[in-house]
């Protein structure tokens, strides 16, 4: 009896052990399927914040991974997506089409993009999101994605519910690829087409709230092309803080460069403090 006992003591020890590490841990994620196309299913990762309660509405942040549409991979926003969940966001990354593994084009990952954050709109209730703070954001081609959701007006999955919007009420960008024209990143890729897809190019009133990071050193997007970026937003009556970042190459903010670490808590830092200013977030930003 004694022994009985003891074990359920120990049981029931671990078991709160257990809730505790989950309540001060990691966010907890979920993996779901947002679109199944040409028999590809695609998904999407869910990062709830901190006791997360199902009747609760959250602030969101929806990350795209970049790789110039060709490759990469949802892992590049793992951190971020944690970071901003314990800063108490649901945060999601989207898995999408790109050329080296289904032989698409930006403009199905374009689709892809607007497709994943219909899904996040139409399951809100389910996934504790505040469809009124949803942030797009993403690094390169991601970044492009991000924009793309909210200031392209075509492009759309024809099987896609379009009364749903994909659009989100505010960009964080990571060195983006925004210009798609000649003198942008992308034209061979989408020839004449261009006008399209190019996010400087369809910047109209009522672009949402955005935050841009950029180095000086990036070989694909030039500091005159964020300059000229903020100027239409401004000509339109939008915010666009720009921060340039000296001497620093395309992907800085990513934690596996060579000064990656720093980079990457300055650029999440004024990702926080950008947040907070819209009122999505609370308190001070607590990266380590």
């Amino acid at each position: 009896m004694i022994f009985k006992k003891i074990v359920f003591t120990l049981l029931a020890l671990l078991f709160l052990a257990s809730c505790n590490a989950q309540e001060k841990g990691a966010p907890v994620s979920k993996d779901v399927i947002y679109k199944v196309v040409n028999n590809d299913s695609l998904m999407l990762r869910v990062y709830f914040p901190e006791k997360f309660k199902k009747k609760k509405q959250y602030p969101t942040i929806v990350f795209f991974f970049g790789g110039g549409w060709n490759g990469g991979s949802i892992s590049q926003f793992e951190d971020q997506s944690k970071y901003f969940a314990s800063r108490g966001m649901v945060a999601a990354i989207v898995d999408y089409r790109v050329k080296n593994r289904q032989g698409t084009t930006p403009f199905d990952a374009v689709k892809d993009a607007k497709s994943a954050m219909r899904y996040l709109k139409v399951h809100a209730k389910e996934l504790g999101i505040d469809t009124n703070k949803i942030v797009a954001s993403g690094g390169s081609a991601g970044g492009h994605l991000a924009a793309a959701t909210t200031l392209l007006p075509g492009l759309n999955e024809a099987t896609d519910d379009l009364s749903v919007s994909p659009k989100a009420n505010a960009l964080v960008l990571y060195n983006p690829v925004i210009d798609n024209s000649e003198n942008g990143y992308g034209y061979e890729r989408v020839g004449d087409r261009y006008l399209e897809i190019s996010p400087m190019h369809n910047i109209t009133k009522g672009a949402p709230p955005t935050l841009f990071l950029l180095g000086t050193k990036d070989k694909h997007i030039p500091v005159a092309t964020a300059q000229d970026y903020k100027a239409r937003m401004d000509a339109v009556g939008s915010r666009c803080e720009l921060i340039i970042y000296e001497g620093q190459e395309h992907g800085f903010f990513n934690q596996w460069k060579k000064e990656g670490p720093k980079y990457y808590k300055e650029t999440n830092t004024a990702a926080d403090k950008f947040l907070q200013s819209l009122g999505y977030l609370k308190g001070k930003a607590t990266l380590k």
